[in-house]
């Protein structure tokens, strides 16, 4: 995947589109450490990452529980609420 910064972008839309039509992948990177921070990528693959279904290991994972595996609905609730705690909102890197 070729990398560019946000004023190579800026100033190379189009001949990066044209690329990426093409069928590659352009990272564009920001800041001074030029970390990637988003990927143009060909429609088709977007469409093919965004059909992706939840479920899709069904009958290819098994998850088995101990016979005297016990949660109480305070620990769910608990263990529920301190997960979406830490979940970022947006992150941005």
């Amino acid at each position: 995947m070729k990398t560019v910064p946000v004023a190579e972008v800026r100033s190379n839309l189009s001949s990066l589109l044209k690329e990426v039509e093409s069928g590659n992948e352009i990272g564009i990177s920001f800041g001074r450490t030029r970390h990637t921070i988003a990927v143009i990528v060909p429609i088709a693959e977007y469409k093919r990452i965004k059909e992706r279904k939840l479920g899709s290991l069904a009958g290819k994972v098994q998850v088995k529980f101990r016979d005297d595996w016990k949660m109480s609905d305070e620990l769910y609730e608990e263990i529920e609420m301190s997960h979406f705690q830490c979940l970022p909102l947006l992150t941005w890197r």
